[in-house]
């Protein structure tokens, strides 16, 4: 049996390299000369292993430092409704699906400086089992270790799931502000009534959030024909500057767009929920190396994926053209 150990550089530069086999006996069968690696050995390092979310903020620390910029928070599920008894799965609402599914949850926090300067600065696995933490408990635990970093964040930003009362007084307890998503349901004004009762005005309304205090809420019709109400605790912003805002938001989902279909988020098949930890963190990991090679080389992650098979499949195409 082989005594030799895989290592995060390994790992990670398995991940980046990869486009289709992210298994332990994939890399075993690709190991560089003299790495001789069996399958065994690799899925006994990745159970062993302890990836933490500080590993992520220290590789993402200088280039969060390096300009302000917003805190944009969101989970993703990776889906495991086709795998067996698995670690960290969990019933939850996907929203790629729109349903309940079985899936692991992961609640991220970006920083965001503009459209194509954005990185992963720490994370969460919601797994209420093992710790009774809410989604929301994670949310607000990420805003503290943000603190405690030094952080000043422009603004907070995240859909209507994390704009509980406690998650808004959270933020500002920091003193900082927030634009987030509100349901429609929420109680505003004096007397209290439901926001979609509220007649608001295209350059929004200063009203009083139940429980909370005074706030600009304004109302955005979707094409689809839904509605979306958008507040935020800066009474004199604008329209435009809201919406431009909440459109920087976008940058989360493809990070997790990125992470699943570049980085092998959703490829881990291992039972045990301390290898399913470090897969995680070490697929944020392996996006933070390729994003900074698309900042070098100005090369998106799918060019990247495609550079490194493409020397294979012109040789492969060759060949079948000599038969």
């Amino acid at each position: 049996m082989s005594r030799s150990k895989c290592s995060r550089e390994l790992y990670c530069s398995f991940l980046e390299v990869t486009s289709s086999r992210y298994s332990a006996l994939s890399l075993s069968e690709v190991a560089p000369v003299g790495a001789t690696l069996s399958h065994d050995s690799i899925s006994r390092w990745l159970a062993a292993e302890k990836v933490q979310p500080k590993d992520v903020w220290r590789a993402a620390a200088k280039q969060v430092r390096a300009a302000p910029g917003i805190l944009v928070f969101d989970d993703v599920v990776i889906d495991k409704s086709r795998s067996g008894k698995m670690g960290l799965v969990n019933w939850q609402y996907a929203g790629s699906k729109h349903d309940i599914t079985r899936g692991i949850g992961v609640v991220n926090a970006l920083w965001q400086v503009s459209k194509d300067d954005y990185i992963p600065m720490d994370y969460r696995i919601w797994n209420p089992p093992e710790d009774g933490k809410t989604k929301n408990h994670h949310f607000q635990d990420m805003l503290s270790a943000a603190k405690q970093r030094q952080l000043h964040p422009e603004m907070v930003v995240a859909d209507s799931w994390y704009s509980s009362l406690k998650n808004l007084k959270a933020v500002r307890s920091h003193g900082w502000d927030w634009v987030m998503g509100l349901r429609s349901n929420r109680l505003v004004g004096k007397p209290h009534i439901q926001l979609k009762e509220l007649d608001i005005p295209d350059d929004g309304l200063v009203t009083f959030l139940k429980g909370y205090g005074w706030i600009r809420v304004f109302r955005f019709a979707a094409t689809n024909g839904r509605t979306d109400y958008i507040g935020t605790s800066r009474t004199d912003l604008s329209r435009a500057h809201i919406k431009e805002y909440f459109e920087r938001r976008w940058s989360i989902e493809v990070l997790h767009r990125e992470l699943k279909q570049t980085c092998g988020l959703s490829h881990c098949q291992a039972n045990t929920g301390r290898a399913q930890r470090n897969h995680i963190g070490l697929s944020l990991l392996t996006w933070v190396r390729k994003h900074q090679r698309r900042l070098i080389d100005h090369a998106t992650m799918y060019q990247q994926d495609w550079e490194v098979i493409k020397p294979g499949i012109q040789l492969a195409l060759a060949a079948r053209m000599r038969c």
